[in-house]
C-alpha cells in the first residue's frame, strides 16, 4: 500500500523555565491510503502533540527539535508557513475534540464550508454551496439546506461535531487527523460518528490517524494501533494483534481496565502509581516504577523491535490470555 504518511524519529520538545518537556520523543509510524491508525494513550503520553507536529501547529515555546515527517514523499517538517497553510484544511484536515475549535460561533454554517472550499479551489459559490450540502449529507445529518444555514449554537453537541468531520472531508484530503472528536458525546452518537468515519475513509480512501485514549473505540475503528506512553510508542501493530494479545504491561493494563474486558464480578485491573513528570522521566523504561514485570533489566532504555509480528519497547513482553473488547 502507498503510505500517505511517514513520521520517523520525530522529537517535539517544549523549553520553558523550569525544563525541557520532551513530549514528542523519537516517534514513528507510517500510515497508508485508506488506512485507519489508531494512536492510543493516557492524557500526557504525547499523542496530541504529534498530531499537530504534523499539521505543524506547535507554538512556542515548543518546536520539532528532531526527525522527519513526509507526506506523499515530500519532507514537511518545520516546513515553511506558506508550504503548511497550503496543505491544512486541503491535502491535510484535523478534527478537534471540540468541534468550537473547527467552528466560529458568530458564522453560520454555510459561511464556513463554503470558505473552507475558496480558500483551496477556484470555484463559484453555488458549487461550493452545493458540495457542502453534500458533505452533510454524507455524516448523516437530515434537512442538510436547513442545518447549512444554522448558527453552530443552534446546533447539538453531536450535531456540530457531524459539520465538523463534514468540513474536514470537503477538499477529500489525503489525511485526517481526528483528535479524540467523540469524547464528550454520548455513546449512542459516539458509534454513530465512528460508524460515518469509517464509511468516509473507505469511499474516499482517506488515510486518517484517529487519536484517543478508549481502546474500545479503535478495536471498532482502526486497522492498526500505536500505543504511546511518556513520549514514545511503546507498541505498534495490526488492530486484532495488539488488542487480543497486547504484549507490553502498559498495553496490557490499559486492556484490563476497560469494563468489558473484564468477567462478571472481577475486579477491574489497575495500573499502579501515575504518569511519569515529563520534566524528569525516570531512567531506563518510562513504565518501569509503574510495571508490574519490571527487572533489572529496565534500568535501561528498552529500544524498539520486532516482535511476534508488531513493534515493541520492552525487555519483558507479556504473554495473556486472549483479550475481547
Amino acid at each position: 500500500m502507498t503510505a500517505v504518511l511517514e513520521v520517523s524519529g520525530l522529537k517535539t520538545h517544549f523549553f520553558t523555565h523550569a525544563g525541557v518537556v520532551k513530549a514528542v520523543n523519537g516517534v514513528d509510524f507510517t500510515v497508508s491510503k485508506g488506512e485507519v491508525m489508531g494512536l492510543v494513550g493516557e492524557s500526557g503520553s504525547g499523542k496530541s502533540i504529534t498530531g499537530f507536529s504534523i499539521l505543524g501547529l506547535i507554538d512556542p515555546p515548543g518546536r520539532i527539535v528532531d526527525g522527519s515527517i513526509r507526506f506523499n514523499g515530500d519532507e514537511i517538517a518545520n516546513a515553511p508557513e506558506e508550504r503548511l497553510k497550503s496543505l491544512r484544511g486541503n491535502r491535510i484536515s484535523m478534527i478537534f475534540q471540540d468541534p468550537m475549535m473547527t467552528l466560529n460561533p458568530v458564522l453560520r454554517v454555510d459561511t464556513q464550508m463554503i470558505e473552507a472550499i475558496l480558500a483551496h479551489e477556484n470555484v463559484n459559490r453555488q458549487t461550493a454551496w452545493e458540495r457542502s450540502r453534500d458533505a452533510l449529507g454524507l455524516v448523516g445529518i437530515p434537512s442538510p439546506e436547513e442545518r447549512l444555514q444554522a448558527y453552530p449554537h443552534q446546533l447539538s453537541g453531536g450535531m456540530r461535531q457531524r459539520v465538523a468531520i463534514a468540513t474536514a472531508f470537503l477538499n477529500q484530503p489525503d489525511l485526517i487527523i481526528a483528535d479524540e472528536p467523540t469524547t464528550a458525546l454520548d455513546v449512542t452518537i459516539q458509534a454513530q460518528i465512528i460508524h460515518e468515519a469509517q464509511k468516509l475513509t473507505k469511499r474516499t480512501g482517506t488515510a486518517m490517524i484517529w487519536i484517543t485514549h478508549d481502546l474500545a473505540v479503535v478495536a471498532g475503528l482502526a486497522d492498526r494501533i500505536s500505543v504511546m506512553y511518556a513520549g514514545r510508542i511503546v507498541e505498534q501493530g495490526g488492530i486484532d494483534d495488539v488488542i487480543d494479545r497486547p504484549l507490553h504491561p502498559y498495553t496490557v493494563g490499559l486492556l484490563g481496565s476497560v469494563p468489558t474486558a473484564n468477567r462478571r464480578g472481577q475486579r477491574l485491573f489497575q495500573i499502579e502509581g501515575m504518569t511519569p513528570n515529563m520534566f524528569a522521566l525516570p531512567e531506563g523504561c518510562a513504565f518501569g516504577p509503574r510495571c508490574q514485570a519490571r527487572t533489572a533489566a529496565c534500568s535501561e532504555q528498552p529500544q524498539i523491535k520486532d516482535v511476534d509480528g508488531r513493534r515493541l519497547r520492552c525487555f519483558n513482553p507479556q504473554r495473556t490470555e486472549e483479550t475481547t473488547l
